[in-house]
């Protein structure tokens, strides 16, 4: 099958079925979807969890076997370099280990599953060129040093010996970028390659991808769940839902006129920056398909319900003989804020800039340095591990990957419940009628009380967390990247969720997250991180609308925007490296100082590195 320009398609899949073999019989993960990649082109395939994006991806690559799943029909035809074409559907898995890597290349979306921790970066880059290139150990250093400057990734010598613990997550995934790249193949395959990332990080590998495509003319089939990546990445976009393709058309088209309500629906959930302007208080959105009442504004209430002053967290780091304290990690310096009963503050920064580490520490859950924490009057800082254990109460956490924070072992409405039950609250009955009721609040049908965790989307998962969080009345939760690895969909139905139940209880939350837009729609008040300071910090229209400090221009400067007629370019990205948080020590820094440059808006004075 020849494509427009008349050449053969390096991957044409065809009609692919793909099933699973399940206790309750088959289930079909993809049925029927046919699509072609060509060269120098970026098909990006749509669509939530479940919808068989990377079933479709996995096929490919013939790796959909080793998760339980058996390719039921069609034909997955690929164009190979110095070969016939072959159909990989058949492809016995001798020939498909010389395919993979070499011609075809493959990001998986979590980069610290997808290294092994036993290896260092150098031997795990230098693997595949010896496998499949034959380089001499020297010849593959080489290559692998290029690969390393390629991805920008500073200081690649001595990144080289490290292992994947020693590297921040944005550093990890440009590893696996750089791996699947080694090769060059003539087939990229990138699923989810940006979903974990800051905002910063996310911009600079997407301009990456685009720039390593246009330079070796690979085809890159490009999986995400991001409108606003799309927008920036392709040059078709496939939509896909619940296995089946819905539609197909050139990303202008996609955007500007779609036709499938799926289509309609998912771009309508795409929270865009600058939606917000000129609103004083967040509110939900307008979903497609959802019966909502007349959406109101959340004002909250002017009354302080946490008051954090100074609130300081370093990590030690010990080192020579006697493990002594050599250095210290400055993971939160000098940190302030007050969040009102019934609003939400949102802290925003790339990772490693301490957001979650001050979201732990309000929770002691690490321990901070000094610092004074408030949380209606109670004095967090000043309790004994018992009062600690009542307090809790108040405050819960959710946290960013719902997998690790549930116990694969224990069903998930005992999950909900266990907070209960260790509190002695809502016993029996009462219990089980309420773990009803808060399952009926995150929208999840009751027969999932009796399922597993591995049985749930990444979606659903996240919102038996909200449940879990929501079990004991709290009045404040820290949300800590709560909905970064959702659908946009699903992270749309989360979010409105979240709000209104703060419209309803009151609810005040801390809100982490590196996603500009998302903040945007939800927050009241916004604090930008920067090297566990804040930089600015004021309410929400004031940050958004007219940013003072050059961390946060740059910052807004990066976010990819959902309309591909706005794509941002590679030189408009110019990111200075994150310093080193690393101090000696007998360092002492200097004290925060701010300028209130607008009523409550307040600009970092002190010299922050940036």
């Amino acid at each position: 099958m020849l494509d427009e320009t008349g050449s053969t398609p390096i991957a044409d899949i065809r009609g692919l079925r793909v099933e699973f073999q399940t206790k309750d019989g088959p289930v079909v993960g993809v049925e029927d979807v046919s699509f072609t990649v060509n060269a120098g082109e970026t098909v990006c395939i749509v669509g939530e969890s479940g919808s068989g994006k990377s079933v479709s991806s996995l096929s490919l690559m013939r790796l959909v076997e080793f998760g339980g799943g058996e390719i039921a029909g069609g034909q997955l035809i690929f164009d190979r370099k110095d070969a016939d074409n072959i159909d990989l559907a058949q492809t016995d898995q001798d020939l498909m280990r010389t395919i993979r890597g070499n011609e075809i290349g493959m990001i998986f979306q979590e980069p610290m599953t997808a290294l092994n921790p036993v290896f260092t970066v150098g031997r795990q880059l230098t693997e595949g060129l010896r496998l499949h290139r034959g380089m001499s150990k020297a010849q593959a250093e080489e290559r692998a040093l290029e690969l390393m400057n390629q991805v920008r990734i500073p200081e690649p010598e001595r990144r080289l010996v490290q292992y994947p613990h020693e590297l921040s997550g944005g550093m990890r995934q440009r590893v696996v970028i750089a791996m699947a790249l080694a090769c060059k193949p003539r087939l990229l395959i990138a699923d989810e390659p940006t979903t974990a990332l800051d905002v910063t990080i996310q911009a600079e590998i997407l301009a990456l991808m685009d720039r390593l495509k246009r330079e070796t003319g690979t085809a890159v089939m490009f999986i995400t769940h991001d409108m606003a990546v799309v927008a920036q990445m392709a040059d078709r976009v496939v939509v896909m839902f619940r296995g089946k393709k819905v539609e197909e058309g050139p990303v202008a088209e996609i955007f500007e006129n779609p036709q499938h309500p799926y289509t309609k629906a998912l771009l309508a959930a795409v929270p865009k920056l600058g939606e917000m302007s000129g609103k004083a208080y967040p509110e939900p959105m307008k979903l497609m398909g959802r019966d909502q009442k007349a959406i109101m504004p959340i004002p909250g209430t002017e009354e302080p319900l946490l008051v954090v002053k100074g609130l300081t967290t370093r990590f030690p780091v010990k080192g020579g003989f006697f493990r002594r304290l050599v250095a210290n990690v400055h993971a939160v310096e000098d940190l302030s804020f007050t969040i009102n009963k019934g609003q939400t503050l949102s802290l925003v920064g790339e990772s490693g800039c301490g957001k979650s580490t001050a979201g732990r520490s309000i929770l002691r859950l690490v321990d901070p340095q000094e610092g004074q924490i408030m949380l209606d009057g109670k004095d967090i800082m000043a309790l004994s591990d018992r009062d600690l254990r009542t307090a809790r109460l108040d405050m819960q956490m959710i946290f960013q990957d719902p997998f690790a924070s549930l116990n694969p072992q224990m069903q998930l409405a005992d999950q909900v419940a266990e907070p209960m039950h260790n509190y002695g609250m809502f016993k029996g009955e009462e219990g089980r009628k309420r773990v009803e009721m808060l399952f009926d609040r995150v929208e999840l049908p009751r027969s999932f009380m009796r399922r597993f965790p591995h049985e749930l989307s990444g979606g659903q998962r996240q919102r038996v967390a909200i449940a879990r969080a929501l079990a004991l009345n709290p009045k404040l939760i820290i949300a800590d990247e709560a909905v970064s690895a959702l659908d946009v969909s699903v992270q749309a139905q989360v979010l409105n969720l979240m709000m209104e139940l703060q419209a309803e209880m009151g609810l005040s939350f801390l809100f982490i997250s590196h996603d500009m837009a998302v903040v945007e729609r939800v927050s009241h008040h916004v604090g930008v991180m920067y090297l566990g300071r804040i930089v600015e910090l004021g309410p929400r229209a004031r940050v958004f609308e007219n940013p003072q400090h050059p961390y946060t221009q740059a910052l807004m400067k990066a976010v990819p925007i959902a309309d591909p007629r706005r794509r941002k370019e590679e030189k408009d990205l110019n990111f200075k490296p994150i310093p080193s948080p690393i101090h000696p020590a007998g360092y002492d820094p200097a004290p925060s100082e701010y300028d209130e440059v607008e009523p409550g808006h307040f600009v970092l004075t002190t010299d922050s590195g940036y």
